[in-house]
């Protein structure tokens, strides 16, 4: 269902997303040559042998920890638009690259603190649905450490970073997480158990 909402909402949001990319060098190869991040397409053992900290074992940690899968990303039903649905099956499949990146986990709050990022990096209206009733069955505690912390820095972050979409991970799998975030423009994250 989450999956339906984002393609009938993104209608005005899908051709902003598919400009973006077009005008940008690297976002222009991914749109040229879509790449799909499956388990098909990954070599997981190379990923799982990369040093620690850098993207590709990163990822590989954060699929194997949550026990998540990049199949798990629905192809879409509800775009017409060949290029479009593209950029909306891109955005899915590099949901978890995202959560790796700003060094989410997958409970709520991190879903949330993720949400929040997206929502500022793509005006999805799934994206900002999720950023605010999200949170509906967290915690006081959990509440105010997001308000406080976690929501201040997701949209510092998603403000500041260059346009997610035009980068190819794919071939930077051997590129320290830390370095990446820094050339993307993402804050360190906040030092709080979430």
């Amino acid at each position: 269902m989450v999956a339906v909402l984002g393609e009938t909402t993104g209608c005005l949001a899908l051709p902003n997303l598919r400009d973006k990319m077009k005008h940008h060098p690297e976002g222009y190869r991914v749109l040229q040559e879509r790449p799909r991040i499956r388990l098909s397409t990954l070599d997981m053992g190379r990923l799982r042998g990369l040093p620690d900290g850098t993207l590709g074992r990163e990822y590989v940690r954060f699929l194997e920890d949550n026990k998540v899968s990049p199949d798990t990303r629905m192809p879409p039903k509800f775009v017409d638009d060949e290029e479009l649905a593209y950029v909306i099956q891109r955005y899915r499949e590099v949901h978890d690259l995202m959560h790796t990146l700003l060094g989410m986990p997958t409970n709520m709050l991190g879903e949330v603190v993720v949400k929040w990022f997206e929502a500022v990096q793509t005006g999805l209206p799934m994206c900002v649905l999720g950023a605010v009733f999200g949170p509906i069955r967290l915690s006081a505690r959990k509440l105010q450490v997001l308000a406080t912390e976690l929501i201040p820095w997701a949209i510092r972050s998603g403000r500041n970073a260059s346009f997610i979409l035009n980068v190819y991970y794919e071939q930077r799998w051997e590129q320290p997480v830390e370095s990446l975030r820094e050339e993307i423009g993402i804050f360190p994250p906040p030092a709080v158990r979430v």
